[in-house]
């Protein structure tokens, strides 16, 4: 089963410690995932966000409903967190969080290891080109609800 990397990075004018509590509110997964992958928080609410926590959620990726479990594996706010499947469509998918402070904003990265069942069909196809519109979504709302950093 090969493992694959995806990293992205962005900068944001806020601070760390600003922009840690968007993240630490779990109902703002919303707002960070696209609308066709029909993402909806299974979990009560309010969700505690710490080392531990469970999260379930419904998706429905290319006409197949999926649930997925998520627990957060390591909680540094306002640093850095990690969350990982523990139930869904992956076999693995392990992603890190990190926000660094840089040239008077913030520069997110993400960084996932992924592997998916029978990646040398499914992964270049699908996996791959969807991980990058789900990111590329996400940098797009974060850009529009905290804007960009002047150059």
């Amino acid at each position: 089963m090969p493992s694959r990397e995806f990293m992205s990075e962005l900068q944001l004018p806020l601070s760390p410690a600003e922009l840690f509590p968007f993240f630490a509110d779990a109902a703002n997964l919303d707002a960070l995932t696209p609308s066709w992958l029909h993402f909806h928080i299974v979990s009560p609410r309010p969700i505690i966000m710490r080392e531990g926590t469970l999260i379930d959620y419904r998706l429905c990726v290319h006409g197949l409903p999926l649930r997925w479990r998520t627990r957060i594996n390591l909680w540094d706010p306002p640093h850095r967190f990690v969350d990982e499947q523990i139930r869904g469509p992956y076999r693995q998918w392990l992603h890190e969080h990190t926000f660094e402070p840089s040239n008077g904003g913030t520069l997110i990265r993400d960084h996932v290891r992924y592997a998916v069942p029978l990646d040398f069909l499914l992964h270049r196809l699908f996996v791959r080109p969807d991980v990058e519109k789900i990111f590329a979504f996400r940098a797009q709302a974060l850009q529009k609800r905290f804007g960009t950093k002047p150059n």
